[in-house]
């Protein structure tokens, strides 16, 4: 709107200047006594002009088709004042053409979002199918099928028992790792038992989170899968292990010979014990199919997190799915104090040195922020997704507990994005009572509507993000936004001291920075530069927040462009 109008200022600049022109050259013959005659003219017809702008172009174009007919130049002889007609004209054409390349230079600027004209921070209008649009897929898709080379477990008589340790996503992660390794020792899978000892003190069985039949039946052509040990078996001697992090084949055909001495291997955790990388392709897709396929929810899970998406749906439409890591046990864990009181703060240090199982107890906050390992406070996230360009109208989901503060905190985001959902405000309290005290449940809800949101939006990179981002790029590479936190501090810091503010150079910079971290395909990272030794396995990009390209295939030519 700003091009068109100054296009309508020049195209009555024009039009002023024709008519001056005219005037000239029909005075042109006349004695100089008629100079001044031919100044009060002029200012008549720019008084015209004036007065005819607001009636629109149209009513300018009859008027001006009127006066061409009446004006007729007349002949006259080459004099001074031709002289003074030709400067003029070479003048004014020097003037009108600037005055074109200054509107040619507003067009080709982005346009302000309308947003800026009522008074709220500017920032660049983004087209719809960028906001919600997902990445390309190139024609990739699911390959989770055995090879012909792969053969069932056979072990029937040994057993594999397993506690699960950690969250919902971590226990998730860690269970279909545990139906690889059944696989590859030959053994029957117990239902595994779930932690009740972390921070969440969750009192759910299998069951209550995941469909236990469906588990069983659906892993029957891969691993033999009870709920219990044969009665037989439940007092004899157990083998007790911790597998070590991130093995591969050679470790668990190593870890065969306990088969020698027990008929039972009691594995005490579950998390991470079985590699990214380098492992065969039918173990990889196995994980897959465990994770992806067997692990489905429980179905009051189901049934209620069905209804929630929805709901979302008639209440909107499109909806991010924001997880939210503002809660009391991550920023405790990650010592992130970032816009806390010096109260809270402290509450936070007291919690890490109580927690036994949090090894580390003196944290620099300020280095842990500038080196991206905190999360995003609500303020930094509406910053960020109103920089993206997303209206202010946006219905956002907050996949998330209980946000440290409560809405201390929440009122930076909500004051930008007002249209904020919890899962609490879809669902009646009469729905949600069965979950109540349940974390692990209430986090399968989240879970599930975030894993079918439009745009997904983790604000820390834990095991619900990463097990939501694979899970998204295995359904077909769904957008998801992954904030560079560490960039993201930068620029945070820069408008703080005043070097940089919100409005359109603010937008630029944040959607050239996340132009790549939309979730569209590519290979799974490997280990950093540099890193040696086992502690380089700490530095991969975890599988499942990845399976490209064991569990998401396509033609030769389009794996060598991802």
């Amino acid at each position: 709107m700003l091009a068109v109008g100054h296009l309508w200022d020049a195209q009555m600049n024009l039009y002023h200047l024709v008519q001056f022109l005219v005037l000239v050259a029909n005075k042109a013959t006349r004695t100089s006594d008629n100079i001044c005659q031919l100044a009060v003219e002029a200012t008549e017809m720019e008084c015209c002009r004036r007065q005819l702008v607001p009636y629109g172009e149209q009513r300018f174009l009859q008027l001006y088709n009127h006066l061409a007919g009446r004006i007729r130049p007349r002949k006259f002889p080459i004099g001074i004042f031709t002289l003074y007609t030709i400067f003029f004209i070479l003048i004014s054409l020097s003037v009108f053409l600037f005055h074109l390349r200054n509107i040619s230079g507003d067009e080709s600027q982005p346009l302000l979002s309308v947003e800026s004209r009522s008074g709220q921070v500017q920032t660049l209008q983004v087209p719809d199918g960028q906001l919600w649009d997902p990445p390309n897929s190139h024609g990739l898709h699911l390959c989770v099928k055995p090879t012909a080379k792969y053969k069932g477990a056979q072990g029937f008589d040994r057993y594999l028992t397993v506690r699960s340790n950690g969250g919902l996503n971590q226990m998730r992660t860690g269970i279909a790792d545990m139906v690889a390794v059944a696989h590859m020792m030959n053994a029957t899978l117990v239902i595994p038992q779930l932690d009740k000892r972390s921070f969440w003190r969750d009192s759910s069985v299998f069951s209550d989170i995941f469909d236990e039949l469906h588990f069983i039946e659906s892993l029957k052509g891969d691993v033999r899968v009870v709920k219990e040990l044969p009665k037989n078996l439940e007092t004899v001697p157990r083998a007790r292990k911790h597998f070590t992090l991130w093995s591969g084949v050679a470790y668990y055909e190593e870890m065969k010979r306990l088969w020698n001495d027990y008929q039972v291997i009691h594995v005490a955790k579950s998390d991470s014990r079985l590699a990214n990388n380098d492992l065969p392709l039918d173990i990889q897709r196995l994980r897959c199919r465990a994770l992806y396929r067997a692990l489905r929810f429980s179905p009051p899970i189901e049934t209620l997190g069905k209804r929630l998406v929805e709901r979302l749906r008639s209440r909107g439409g499109r909806y991010i799915a924001l997880h939210l890591r503002y809660e009391k046990d991550m920023l405790s864990f990650t010592g992130c104090t970032y816009g806390l009181t010096d109260a809270e703060s402290e509450e936070l240090r007291i919690m890490r040195e109580n927690t036994n199982h949090w090894k580390v107890k003196k944290i620099n906050a300020t280095e842990q922020r500038s080196g991206g390992f905190c999360p995003l406070t609500p303020k930094e996230v509406g910053i960020f997704l109103q920089a993206l360009g997303y209206p202010t109208s946006t219905q956002i989901y907050i996949a998330a507990g209980e946000i440290y503060g409560g809405n201390t905190h929440l009122s930076e985001l909500s004051a930008r994005f007002p249209d904020l959902i919890f899962k609490e405000s879809l669902a009646t309290p009469e729905e949600l009572k069965a979950f109540s005290n349940h974390a692990s449940q209430t986090a399968a809800l989240d879970y599930m509507v975030s894993v079918e949101s439009d745009v997904f939006v983790p604000s820390h990179s834990g095991n619900m993000a990463r097990a939501v981002e694979g899970h998204r790029r295995f359904l077909g590479h769904r957008k998801t936004i992954n904030p560079d936190r560490k960039g993201l501090v930068e620029i945070f810091d820069k408008m703080e001291t005043g070097e940089l503010d919100e409005g359109p150079s603010l937008s630029n910079l944040v959607q050239r920075m996340h132009k790549s971290r939309q979730g569209a395909p590519r290979k799974r990272h490997g280990s950093l530069p540099g890193v040696k030794g086992r502690a380089r396995f700490r530095t991969e990009e975890s599988f499942y927040e990845n399976p490209y390209p064991e569990c998401i295939c396509g033609s030769r030519r389009k794996l060598e462009i991802t």
